[in-house]
């Protein structure tokens, strides 16, 4: 089979205006409820898009640790590639790859640091070894070998023996606050729904997009 054979007509489901309702929020919580109970494998798993201050774009998958109406919440290293480029271009594009229940979702919009206190809270939390990770990892950052990494992890696990490790001042949250949110649905014929909401003037503004 060639890559132009390659194709799937899509019959899962539909989104109709009733079932979209007027909040967005709303609506991703309900679907990101349904891909959680469907067992789809890490359901908040997001390509998340950044540009530089010359526009060119870069794109990772990365993992939704928050939601609630401000937005999308993710921690990260800030002195990696995706921060530097949120430092001088504070915009993101993220997209929700449900493929196994043929739906995606869009999300368009600013984004701002989450306060220190959130990003101390959920560090915290962390497992001890993604805690000393984010020590050990200059990400983005060009290394000699794997072994460089590995012994430099070894080496904090010997610095902190009780496991109380502190947050590093470059390590922590991101909240991308949305303007735009695309939600589709994948329907037969290619003739797909998308209902796109879009906030203007401090509310949601819902439309339905041609497929």
């Amino acid at each position: 089979m060639t890559l132009a054979e390659l194709r799937k007509n899509y019959s899962m489901g539909g989104l109709s205006e009733e079932e979209a309702g007027g909040d967005p929020f709303a609506l991703f919580r309900t679907w990101f409820d349904q891909a959680l109970a469907s067992g789809l494998a890490e359901p908040n798993a997001f390509a998340l898009a950044t540009a530089d201050e010359h526009g060119l774009p870069s794109v990772r998958l990365v993992l939704l640790k928050a939601l609630d109406d401000r937005g999308f919440t993710f921690f990260t290293n800030y002195d990696s590639r995706k921060g530097h480029e949120l430092a001088v271009n504070p915009h993101a594009a993220l997209v929700f790859p449900w493929h196994a229940i043929e739906r995606q979702v869009r999300v368009e919009g600013a984004v701002e640091r989450v306060t220190e206190a959130e990003s101390d809270e959920y560090f915290a939390n962390r497992p001890l070894g993604s805690r000393l990770g984010a020590w050990a990892s200059a990400q983005s950052a060009a290394i000699p070998d794997r072994e460089f990494l590995e012994r430099r992890h070894a080496e904090l696990m010997a610095k902190y023996p009780d496991g109380v490790v502190p947050r590093p001042e470059h390590w922590g949250g991101y909240r991308v606050v949305p303007v735009a949110v695309e939600f589709w649905q994948g329907r037969t014929s290619r003739l797909h729904d998308r209902i796109r909401f879009t906030l203007r003037e401090g509310k949601w503004l819902r439309e339905r997009l041609s497929p």
